[in-house]
């Protein structure tokens, strides 16, 4: 089978098939052996199926399926899981002092209405009148809001695969983080698209609508980056 360049590319972020990993396996785990299928047994771009992406080893690698095409990104560095803590950590205690709802960071699925494979979010928050999506697997359906944090590897993908995605899905709200920069953009969905409220950076404070009356200093996001 010839190797087909994907049509678009970002450093450590690329289509499953442009790096075909027929060699590639991982150490058995106590569950099962886990192996990445031979290239010759990969789907074809756009044909991923929940079952094809089921079988893909658990290696560090982030798997995501968006419209039956596979993407990879490696693992996230210590700036993004440090961003992460403190924010998944804030958005967590004050919802539910609250009583609003429920937190959840990486990595956790959220099967979205417009897909058939459950993409892997870094914070979600689910409102408690949407108790009923959160299921024993992943989440079923679109949360109140979605959090982003951009990594060198991923960061178009996450402004644009991942703008997309949530907008079309319906999700209320979608904050992008980027730790480099020292900010926090916010895009709340009206009529269907979504609308930048506001981009803070260091000495503000970021504020949500979705999860109503949440605000966190940009600072203490970022505090050991």
């Amino acid at each position: 089978m010839a190797k087909t360049k994907p049509a678009r590319e970002t450093r450590a972020l690329y289509r499953a098939r442009a790096k075909p990993a027929a060699q590639k396996s991982i150490e058995p785990r106590a569950t099962a052996v886990q192996t990445l299928p031979v290239a010759s047994a990969l789907p074809e771009q756009g044909k991923w199926t929940y079952a094809d992406w089921a079988r893909l080893p658990d290696d560090g690698t982030r798997y995501e399926v968006i419209d039956g095409a596979l993407f990879m990104a490696p693992p996230p560095g210590t700036g993004h899981q440090s961003a992460s803590m403190y924010l998944s950590r804030a958005m967590s205690f004050y919802a539910e002092a609250q009583q609003l709802g429920y937190v959840y960071f990486a990595p956790v699925g959220v099967l979205l209405p417009t897909q058939t494979v459950p993409v892997q979010p870094d914070i979600v928050f689910v409102a408690a009148a949407q108790r009923t999506i959160i299921g024993p697997e992943y989440i079923a359906g679109a949360p109140a809001l979605i959090v982003e944090i951009l990594s060198p590897s991923n960061w178009i993908f996450d402004r644009r695969e991942k703008f997309t995605l949530y907008q079309a899905a319906g999700v209320s709200e979608y904050w992008i983080v980027d730790y480099r920069a020292k900010t926090v953009e916010v895009f709340v969905l009206e009529n269907g698209l979504y609308t930048l409220i506001a981009k803070w950076g260091a000495g503000e404070t970021a504020t949500a609508r979705a999860l109503a009356g949440f605000q966190i200093a940009v600072n203490d996001i970022f505090r050991d980056v």
